[in-house]
């Protein structure tokens, strides 16, 4: 089983993404600074490849408490990119997304388990069903939920944006198979 990556390592923000704007986001959404080792807050991210999805995340880990920063990064991010590099190089196999997949989830629930005041899936999550485990988990061990999205997944110009910006070289055409399939929450 291929180890995830994690850390600081996986984030880098994306070309047209204010920084400023973005911490103002987050904290009118959820104060960081008042999380604490006690939270219970699992965080499912939304949007397309290159929305900035993994930056949002950064950004947000970055107003925590220290010490909740290096626990939420270190065993509270879950990824299921994360799962396709190899020696620091992404590498994505369509064969093996199923079984990453799966692996994210298990990481997902183990770090709710283990009391993680915040745990980040940080997935595009399209479709309803591709969340509602993380959901249904994060609820089953008393956590509260936010739904992230990242975007107007409709956006033409969103969408062009993202193919653009996105570092996992997904096409035009991929985003936009993608966007199609996008549920509301």
């Amino acid at each position: 089983m291929p180890e995830p990556k994690t850390g600081a390592s996986l984030f880098e923000p994306p070309v047209g993404i204010s920084s400023a704007r973005n911490i103002q986001e987050i904290k009118g959404v959820i104060d960081p600074g008042a999380i604490d080792g006690n939270s219970r807050l699992a965080i499912i991210m939304r949007g397309l490849p290159g929305s900035g999805k993994s930056y949002w995340v950064r950004q947000f880990i970055q107003e925590l408490p220290a010490r909740i920063a290096q626990n939420v990064t270190e065993r509270g991010l879950c990824s299921t990119d994360s799962f396709f590099y190899q020696n620091n190089r992404y590498c994505f196999d369509i064969a093996r997304l199923p079984e990453f997949h799966q692996l994210n989830l298990s990481r997902f629930i183990e770090a709710l388990a283990s009391g993680v005041p915040v745990v980040i899936c940080d997935n595009t999550n399209m479709a309803l069903w591709e969340f509602a485990a993380y959901q249904a988990a994060a609820k089953a061990l008393n956590y509260r939920v936010h739904i992230q999205q990242i975007g107007d997944v409709r956006s033409k110009t969103h969408q062009r944006k993202c193919a653009k910006r996105n570092k996992h070289g997904v096409s035009l055409n991929s985003i936009q198979r993608m966007a199609s399939q996008f549920q509301r929450n």
